[in-house]
């Protein structure tokens, strides 16, 4: 089994987990609940099994790089991150809510990338400009940012259905958790998120730098990460120097991993340096 395949079976992995956290939710069982965690936690496992074994298949081709490089290994380590921080805070949360917003994300992420007809699964060399050891550290740091803005997308989402259910009756909302604990879960993950996109965007300066000779060059990608970044400087200031809490933080949450998705996807589209990502 090459990892191609191994990737494969892990969708439809975490499809399963995201199955089982609905029924949970719907059906107000722990069994399915306590299933989710642990499939969850297979598929994490399988998912990190194929990263290594792509990375070890593409020395053995002679081509020898991590395998961060292309949209496919860019989906595959997004997908990644995303059940792996989910799994760290289940943990330390003890609520298994969260998973009903979140494992759906995982589960398109890597259905796109082993799916879709559009993505190319094959190893290939490197172009020049990526031969360089600033891929992992800018890539990496990127999508642990990536991974955070969309945890904290979902608990966003859960905040607005949450709020907006005034008395309180909602049957598919009674075991959400409190909307000041989804308030505070959003910034929390929006910090992190945040951190690691800064380092993301300032090792991509420097990879830059040697690459291009120039730190910044407003190529498409460049400049919508930008956005992103301020998108979310403006919810962390708010937040801290203005007060902002609520509603209007899960809107800018919204708002800025639709930057996120069109960072990602949307900009491969148009011409520029980073064109080599779709």
């Amino acid at each position: 089994m090459d990892s191609s395949n191994l990737l494969s079976i892990v969708t439809f992995v975490y499809g399963f987990a995201a199955i089982l956290y609905i029924a949970a939710w719907i059906f107000k069982k722990k069994l399915p609940g306590l299933l989710a965690t642990w499939t969850v936690l297979l598929g994490a496992m399988g998912n990190a099994a194929g990263i290594i074994m792509r990375w070890v298949e593409s020395y053995k081709l002679g081509i020898g790089h991590a395998p961060l490089s292309n949209m496919y290994e860019s989906l595959v380590f997004f997908s990644w991150t995303i059940a792996v921080i989910y799994l760290v805070i289940e943990r330390t949360y003890k609520n298994r809510i969260l998973g009903v917003f979140t494992m759906p994300l995982v589960f398109l992420s890597i259905a796109y990338a082993s799916l879709s007809p559009n993505i190319n699964d094959q190893i290939q060399p490197l172009i020049p400009a990526l031969k360089s050891n600033w891929l992992i550290a800018h890539v990496m740091t990127c999508f642990l940012g990536y991974a955070a803005f969309a945890i904290a997308f979902g608990i966003s989402l859960m905040y607005l259905l949450a709020s907006g259910d005034k008395k309180g009756k909602g049957y598919l909302l009674s075991h959400f958790p409190k909307p000041a604990f989804l308030d505070n879960l959003t910034h929390q993950m929006v910090t992190f998120g945040f951190l690691f996109l800064s380092i993301g965007i300032i090792t991509g300066a420097v990879w830059a730098n040697s690459a291009w000779g120039s730190y910044w060059s407003w190529d498409p990608k460049e400049t919508w990460s930008l956005i992103t970044w301020f998108i979310y400087a403006t919810l962390l200031h708010a937040r801290l120097m203005r007060g902002w809490h609520g509603k209007r933080i899960a809107y800018v949450s919204v708002i800025g991993f639709m930057a996120v998705l069109f960072t990602y996807f949307g900009v491969n589209l148009l011409p520029g340096l980073h064109s080599y990502a779709q």
